[in-house]
């Protein structure tokens, strides 16, 4: 059973969530916040698995929370709620050690693949939103990163390569492996080895590294 913590101050959007996320069997809502200081007290009290963070809150916001969070409930994965408006807290939860992020706007499927995604150790970022964050920070880089870049991608085989030019496009694993005939899990996999071999911590680094190669533009 995952166990989730959901934090928003907005009660019905925690009431959406939590419907969305309890229909599913192994999902287990166990607890809810409204702002960062009570989702810190509620992460010490029950061991979640999975919080679900929203960037924008009184009292404290999601990002002021993260790394008491991370403190309180290190084994806790955390997943922060944004929207488009977001993407410089996006890029800064990421590196304060946020398992991803999910748009507010997306569909229940993609919700309850996120947790799940979560709770497995992987790191889940938005489909719908990765190619407009690669894409903004890619507008601000310096020039020269191609050749350091390319070197990076030699240590890829072809497939994987392939694998990576989809992500760059913000594809999901599903959504990759049905591009290419290949199945989410031997997706996933492939994924997991390039994340390694590149020594990136999510999908939006080697998107990013994708990029400066200039794979798939």
């Amino acid at each position: 059973m995952i166990r989730v913590l959901v934090v928003d101050d907005e009660p019905l959007i925690r009431a959406g969530i939590k419907m969305i996320l309890t229909s599913d069997p192994d999902v287990d809502v166990v607890a809810e916040a409204g702002d960062g200081r009570e989702a810190v007290e509620l992460a010490r009290r029950h061991a979640v698995d999975v919080v679900l963070l929203d960037i924008q809150m009184p009292v404290m916001d999601g990002l002021s929370a993260l790394p008491e969070l991370r403190r309180a409930a290190p084994d806790a994965r955390v997943l922060m709620l944004t929207t488009f408006g977001e993407r410089e807290n996006v890029l800064r939860a990421l590196g304060g050690g946020g398992a991803g992020f999910l748009l507010k706007d997306s569909a229940p499927g993609e919700l309850i693949a996120a947790v799940r995604a979560a709770a497995g150790g992987d790191a889940y970022l938005s489909p719908g939103a990765t190619r407009h964050v690669v894409d903004s920070l890619a507008s601000g880089q310096a020039v020269g990163r191609g050749d350091e870049a390319r070197r990076r991608l030699e240590a890829l085989t072809a497939r994987e390569l392939e694998v990576l030019a989809l992500l760059g496009e913000g594809l999901s694993n599903a959504d990759a492996g049905a591009r290419i005939h290949m199945s989410e899990a031997t997706v996933k996999t492939y994924v997991s080895r390039i994340l390694a071999k590149l020594d990136c911590e999510n999908r939006v680094q080697a998107a990013l590294l994708a990029r400066d190669a200039g794979l798939g533009v």
